[in-house]
């Protein structure tokens, strides 16, 4: 029996081979790279974050709803954040890695540096080469160029021949000024990697050792101390690096002995050489400037030949063989020995470059958010107590809203109650006072004075005007009646009705109520219209006997026998000229 195994998913190993290749030789200065990516990112993200917030608080602000929630010196205060997280992006998008070297004059600081940028791009030789700082930084362009301090123009650079000269034309830099040569990152990768390598005049040169440290160590993560490994490690070079250990906090220094290659001459006392090199640069790091412990002494010093690694490079790029020429024996040893030393270097400076680099805008972002998180916390406070406020001022207006609705309900009844009442008191008045009126409308038909004629023109005007003298007559008499205490009762119910409906009113409103009210003047009126009222009156103004035979026989015989007695005979006989029968006729009417 067979065992057949599944066959492994070569194109998915393939994938996580090539990934984990990566990640063991990529540089560690990759390291630095991803980590200012990252901090850039969440730096974009508390930017966009802060500019939320700030909106937030000044639309909240600006809402006189919410006025107690935000408060002006917090939204001052983010509005303030915002701009210094802006400002903190921009550094950050502007930080590089720095190292600087430092030794004597013709130690080799820079075929150091050329040897780790693989390319001739600093001029080096015998005697004082370097006169000023030259900072090397890497450009996205094709073409290299120099910037002086304090000007923009770029002079153009094509070969290490044209650096020199640039530089020795240029009589008006000293040993503290700062020249910036800008390599194209396309020709060295260590470059790529937002990495400044600065090169130093000799420190044996100057007295301007104080000075050259506030300009261009302060912000240095990693000193490099080239020395000459055909002689010591001298005073000078010592004094140096304690002036930078009193103004930084532990340095990072590395001390390269340079010029290694001349121990091949006498391979009898290389390795007493080397021990006596190793101990007197490793009592100047622990015991001295205590910047390192002992057993990781070895780790910063190395025995190295940039001269050769720089000839071994160049030929390897220009496709001749690495070993070819004119090597010192044991040339592999202090390559590999150059190599160690940039990757202890690479770590070094990464590490240290992340740290120092940001871990002070990392600590500011962490108090901004904190800062930030407890604005916001206090505005959400103060939101849920606005909003318990709100619900219980909803709760209690809601029940007052139910008090008043009933309360206007039981107000209303009482107000129909008040003017179905007055009503009929008004009704019962004016009757009263109508039928005592009527009663002596006799006396008002008597005070009526007006020419009297039989004519139907004239006794039509005759009637009008006796209508219109009864009519203003019984208004004038109900008036002086009912007026008075009709108003008296209005204003009496009106005040009532007032009094009863401010308790339902806000306070700031029950004061105006009065003003709010119109205080015209009440006036009754009585519209009796009398000329309908005796519209189909039929005056008689014709004359008749009391005492005559109808009358007679009507008393004697009664009113029977009378009507069969005086059958066809009519005694009555007319006149004219008299209105009593007519003023009698209207009072009669008046009264049914």
């Amino acid at each position: 029996m067979s065992l057949v195994f599944p066959r492994p998913n070569t194109s998915v190993i393939g994938k996580k081979d090539k990934r984990l290749m990566a990640e063991v030789n990529a540089s560690p200065l990759k390291h630095f790279v991803t980590a200012k990516k990252k901090i850039n990112g969440i730096f974009e993200q508390l930017g966009a974050y802060i500019k939320e917030s700030s909106a937030f608080l000044e639309e909240t602000y600006s809402n006189e709803e919410l006025d107690p929630v935000t408060t002006e010196e917090q939204v001052a205060e983010v509005r303030g954040y915002l701009s210094k997280v802006a400002g903190i992006g921009e550094v950050l998008s502007r930080r590089h890695m720095k190292v600087v070297f430092f030794g004597r004059t013709s130690n080799g600081k820079s075929s150091v540096i050329n040897a780790m940028l693989w390319d001739k791009v600093l001029p080096s030789g015998i005697g004082h080469t370097t006169n000023c700082f030259l900072r090397v930084e890497g450009t996205d362009g094709n073409e290299s160029f120099l910037l002086t301090e304090g000007s923009d123009e770029r002079k153009s650079v094509k070969t290490v021949n044209q650096l020199a000269h640039a530089l020795h034309q240029d009589e008006d830099l000293d040993a503290g000024s700062l020249v910036c040569v800008m390599w194209p990152k396309a020709k060295c990768a260590l470059l790529r990697d937002d990495l400044v390598l600065v090169d130093s005049p000799g420190i044996d040169v100057t007295t301007e050792l104080d000075s050259w440290i506030d300009k261009f160590c302060l912000d240095a993560d990693v000193f490099v101390l080239v020395a000459n490994s055909e002689s010591t490690l001298m005073q000078t070079e010592k004094s140096f690096f304690h002036k930078v250990n009193e103004r930084l906090s532990s340095p990072n220094i590395f001390i390269l002995n340079n010029r290694w290659d001349a121990s091949a001459n006498e391979p009898e006392y290389m390795e007493e050489v080397r021990r006596q090199h190793m101990d007197r640069c490793t009592s100047f790091l622990v015991d001295e400037l205590r910047v390192v412990d002992r057993s990781h002494a070895g780790d910063r010093i190395f025995f190295v030949s940039a001269k050769e690694v720089l000839q071994a490079r160049v030929q390897k790029a220009q496709g001749m063989p690495e070993a070819g020429g004119a090597l010192a024996e044991g040339f592999q040893a202090r390559m590999f020995e150059f190599q160690n030393f940039e990757r202890r270097f690479e770590e070094c400076i990464s590490q240290s470059a992340v740290k120092t680099k940001f871990e002070q805008h990392t600590t500011r972002a962490k108090q901004i958010s904190e800062a930030l998180r407890l604005i916001m916390d206090s505005v959400h406070i103060a939101a849920q107590e606005q909003r318990i406020h709100c619900l219980e001022m909803k709760e209690e207006r809601e029940d007052r809203l139910e008090f008043i609705d009933k309360q206007l309900d039981l107000l209303t009844l009482d107000c129909k109650s008040k003017i179905k009442k007055i009503t009929e008191e008004v009704e019962k008045q004016v009757s009263n006072a109508m039928a005592e009126e009527i009663r002596r409308l006799a006396v008002l038909v008597d005070d009526f004075h007006m020419d009297f004629h039989p004519s139907p023109v004239v006794l039509k005007v005759y009637k009008n005007e006796l209508h219109r003298h009864i009519e203003e007559g019984l208004g004038r008499n109900m008036s002086e009646r009912c007026s008075s205490a009709i108003t008296v009762a209005l204003q009496t119910t009106q005040t009532d009705m007032i009094d009863g409906l401010k308790p339902l009113l806000p306070i700031t409103i029950r004061e105006q109520v009065d003003k709010m009210v119109p205080r015209q003047c009440f006036a009754l009126s009585y519209d009796l219209n009398c000329d309908k009222l005796c519209s189909d009156f039929q005056e008689d103004i014709g004359f008749h006997f009391s005492l005559g035979w109808t009358m007679l026989v009507n008393r004697f015989l009664g009113p029977k026998n009378t009507r069969r007695a005086l059958m066809g005979y009519n005694d009555q006989v007319a006149f004219t000229g008299c209105p009593l029968g007519l003023k009698m006729s209207c009072i009669s009417k008046m009264k049914f």
